[in-house]
């Protein structure tokens, strides 16, 4: 069996694409379950966010795996095959370990070292135990990922300063205003996590706004989001009435998943000197609005470029956190093959049992005639004499654990003695 990751992220797509091929995490369970539905799949994780769409999974034959997969990515995204195959981010055994361990690490987003992905991989992984498609290999490889993610922002500076993907949307709304919110009416759209965070950084900034309004479908969770912010600056609208809580806004921020856009041209019509933040994945804000006099829209693939430029002083924090990631990788590694060795020098020996047992069974009417301690005496020699052959593969397969021979001579043995 092999470890294979297959996926669309924004390293290697554009953002048109990014938003064609994103799942809304409610659909999360039906692709988990067509993926097991492939004899080819033994265990399988999946995570779709605004940057990254990708499977992580056990399977038989690597090449069927990688067809299975984009067919499945196409099913659930109504995304032609053809659209996106040469947008695929592929790998193979120990390079997906090196890349889940760098995306959880925070080195592969959008803004190094923010927390929102740990979070986005813990329900990835929680949602694949409950669709019972997560196995012991991606089970463990995604808990050690985690860790390793929690290391890195623990003993390096990656998060310092900008820590998030919502605290970097907020920065470059309040940048955009030229980094004053005094006074300022500003209006979040999402209670989720994003809008949570966003919503957070902007009541932190100084001066802050005068008032925030907190815009969700589900008034019930604006209304607990706002107990939990605790804030009097903060108050609760309807979605229905997007258009009076917009009245004299200065700053928009769109928190939300979405099919289409939410916030039309006529929204923002008229409005003038107002900064708006796209961060839904398909696109939440019509593009359009860029027409319109006084109107700034930022978008993701704006933020992107806007936080490589701030990135200067933490290089060295960079590099730190890819070498934590290259040991924690190399130690998982190591002690998955050592774990898969002893596995294999387990099996060979049962099946070597199995062998004698079943030939002095086989030859029982021949050893009658003799009494109980000969017929001991031969299943005594017997068992020694296949101990001894077993001995030396045995040593070799520990020896070799963690190497890339070891690997080799595991899938010798299985083939040779059919494990």
């Amino acid at each position: 069996m092999a470890l294979i990751s297959v996926g669309i992220d924004h390293e290697h797509a554009p953002l048109e694409l990014l938003e064609r091929v994103t799942v809304a995490e409610g659909e999360w369970p039906k692709v988990l379950r067509t993926l097991a539905s492939h004899r080819n799949v033994h265990e399988a994780v999946f995570v779709s966010t605004c940057l990254r769409t990708e499977v992580i999974a056990v399977v038989d034959r690597f090449h069927d795996a990688i067809d299975e997969t984009t067919r499945v990515l196409s099913e659930a995204t109504g995304v032609e095959v053809a659209a996106f195959t040469d947008r695929l981010s592929v790998a193979f055994e120990h390079d997906v370990v090196t890349h889940l361990f760098e995306v959880a690490a925070g080195l592969r987003s959008v803004v190094p070292g923010e927390f929102e992905i740990l979070g986005q991989l813990r329900r990835a992984v929680e949602l694949a135990v409950e669709e019972q498609s997560a196995g012991p290999v991606v089970g463990e490889l995604f808990t050690r990922a985690i860790a390793a993610g929690r290391r890195v922002r623990a003993e390096t500076g990656i998060a310092r300063g900008t820590t998030s993907f919502a605290h970097a949307a907020a920065a470059a709304g309040v940048e955009e205003l030229g980094g004053d919110l005094a006074g300022a009416r500003v209006v979040v759209v999402g209670a989720g996590q994003m809008g949570a965070g966003v919503a957070r950084a902007l009541l932190g900034v100084r001066p802050g706004p005068e008032r925030l309004i907190l815009v969700n479908r589900t008034v019930e969770r604006a209304e607990a989001l706002a107990a939990e912010l605790d804030d009097p600056r903060v108050v609760v609208e309807r979605l229905e009435r997007l258009d009076a809580a917009l009245d004299g806004a200065r700053l928009l921020v769109v928190a939300v998943e979405t099919e289409t856009p939410l916030v039309q041209r006529d929204h923002l019509d008229g409005l003038g000197g107002v900064a708006v933040v796209d961060l839904g994945l398909p696109r939440a804000v019509d593009p359009s609005v860029d027409e319109l006099a006084g109107v700034v829209r930022i978008d993701i693939s704006h933020l992107r470029e806007r936080v490589d430029r701030a990135l200067g002083d933490r290089r060295e924090a960079i590099d730190a956190a890819r070498a934590i990631v290259a040991s924690e990788a190399a130690r998982f590694l190591d002690d998955q093959r050592a774990r898969g060795a002893a596995v294999i020098v387990r099996e060979l020996r049962e099946h070597f049992d199995d062998v004698v047992a079943a030939e002095l069974e086989r030859r029982g009417h021949e050893l009658a005639a003799l009494d109980e301690a000969g017929r001991d005496l031969v299943a005594s020699v017997v068992r020694s004499v296949v101990a001894k052959i077993a001995h030396r593969p045995t040593v070799a397969l520990k020896e070799s654990a963690g190497t890339d021979q070891g690997t080799r001579l595991g899938e010798a043995v299985r083939a040779l003695f059919d494990l």
